[in-house]
């Protein structure tokens, strides 16, 4: 019997690859440590830092807002974020370590939720030391604010840390792991949004003309993201498989730890560093002065400080989720990193310049923040892959230490602006009747991410990353996902 065995070929060649779109494909002669992983693994993996995402989100964008109006001044307030920044550093170093030593990914990642669960109502949730010892300071507020605040950020660290060093080991695929790497980011913006419409409806229903409804509004926020977060955990939890990371030293598997030192020798490690410290900052210290900026300088409704935010976060998640689709190299990552630096840079004098007349200009800048913060962000985390390659012996410590970095720098900048936010004066042109106030705020929106994002294009200008797929000859000699 005659068969057209060109046509037959061909089918099945598409049928193939059809189930291999959905992650369904079974045994495969390719490279089991490069290939493309499936699509149903990166969602899996994309929907695991939910509940980081949406409490830091709270976080930076209305602890400081909420703390002063209970009555804090803007230095305690700073005082309770660094706090909570400097647990955050410490604790992704040693959280770092141990996972380098002992794995376990998962169980790092649900302890860490589980204690981010508990620990985050306590912030947002009023002062528990003040109700039982009848005692209503503005010392012991501090001090219990910084106190949950610092429990907070540990367990936010041990999630984090476990969560971004999985994507070395789950594929050494560099487009597989830019992919994970903007999954993530798409979620985090889903995280974003579903925040501020939960902070949308709750300032409508309920009103702060007092202390009292300022945190009962605020309490609920913390309650709806803990149960929206914990949701996509179990969804992580029970989709993704836990990595194996078995080296083959001398015929023999084991747990091969890469050194702190030999990361050090490295130049790429500090440009990496330098590159993902200044986009933390100029992705936190935005969003930390948002909510002011709309409010207190361009005077615009309170529905700006949920609506504004959200655009941001609409343009990020459309970015991150088309960056999936593209094929990466070390030079493509540059390219795009630049672009979104250089955005930033005309948004950051738009808002200095901005004048309170034409506030709903705020909205149109906006869209081009997101589109800036989701190329940065997805570079600047898929560098670190870069940095790692195939050594993923020491993934979780550069992860960490990056970390580490990134909540230092962010907590420090947080606290000298402001310090500054209650003794600088306000700066006031007039201009064709048209004002423009230069303040804290406006510095802390326009003026330090447009600064950061020119040095990090600089340092990335001068970086030397390895091409897609020229990552040395792994030494795993069975699958990473089993």
């Amino acid at each position: 019997m005659w068969f057209d065995w060109e046509l037959i070929l061909g089918f099945s060649s598409r049928l193939i690859k059809r189930f291999k779109f959905f992650g369904m494909a079974g045994g495969s002669e390719e490279d089991p440590y490069t290939k493309p992983i499936g699509r149903w693994s990166v969602f899996f993996y994309g929907v695991g830092h939910m509940l980081n995402d949406i409490t830091a989100s709270c976080w930076f964008t209305y602890l400081l807002l909420f703390l002063t109006q209970i009555g804090l001044t803007p230095r305690d307030a700073a005082i309770v974020m660094l706090s909570g920044q400097v647990a955050d550093g410490f604790a992704t170093i040693f959280t770092g370590e141990l996972i380098d030593r002992f794995g376990h990914f998962k169980i790092w990642l649900a302890a860490g939720s589980i204690l981010v669960a508990i620990s985050f109502s306590s912030v947002f949730g009023g002062c528990l030391p003040c109700s039982l010892l009848h005692n209503d300071s503005l010392s012991l507020e501090t001090f219990s604010y910084s106190m949950f605040a610092a429990i907070f950020n540990i367990g936010w660290a041990a999630t984090q840390v476990s969560h971004m060093a999985m994507v070395n080991c789950i594929s050494l695929n560099s487009t597989s792991r830019v992919a994970l790497t903007s999954c993530r980011n798409a979620f985090t913006m889903v995280a974003n949004l579903s925040l501020y419409a939960i902070a949308l409806v709750v300032f409508g229903v309920i009103k702060a003309g007092s202390k009292e409804n300022t945190e009962t509004q605020y309490r609920w926020i913390a309650y709806s993201s803990i149960t929206v977060g914990c949701c996509f955990v179990v969804i992580f939890l029970m989709g993704t498989k836990e990595p194996s990371l078995r080296m083959d030293v001398k015929e023999t598997s084991r747990r091969v730890r890469i050194p702190w030192v030999y990361w050090f020798k490295k130049l790429l490690y500090y440009q990496v560093a330098m590159v993902y410290l200044l986009t933390r900052l100029v992705l936190n210290v935005s969003q930390a002065y948002l909510a002011f900026f709309v409010i207190d300088d361009l005077q615009m409704d309170q529905s700006a400080k949920a609506l504004v935010p959200a655009i941001i976060y609409i343009g990020s998640f459309v970015v991150s989720v088309l960056l999936q689709e593209i094929p990466w190299n070390g030079r493509r990552l540059k390219a795009y990193y630049s672009a979104g630096g250089i955005i930033w840079m005309f948004c950051g004098a738009a808002i200095l310049l901005l004048p309170r007349d034409i506030s709903s200009f705020m909205y149109a800048i906006s869209v081009f923040i997101g589109i800036a913060n989701a190329l940065m962000m997805v570079t600047s985390i898929s560098m670190q892959s870069v940095l790692v390659g195939a050594e993923v012996g020491g993934c979780a410590f550069v992860c960490g230490s990056l970390s580490f970095l990134d909540k230092m720098s962010c907590g420090l900048a947080l606290y000298v602006l402001q310090s500054h936010q209650s003794t600088s004066p306000r700066i006031q042109l007039n201009n064709s009747q048209q004002s423009v106030y230069f303040s804290v705020t406006r510095y802390g929106l326009g003026l330090v991410p447009a600064l950061c994002s020119f040095v990090g294009v600089v340092v990335t200008f001068f970086m030397e990353l390895e091409a897609a797929g020229s990552l040395s000859k792994p030494l795993l000699h069975e699958p990473l996902l089993e």
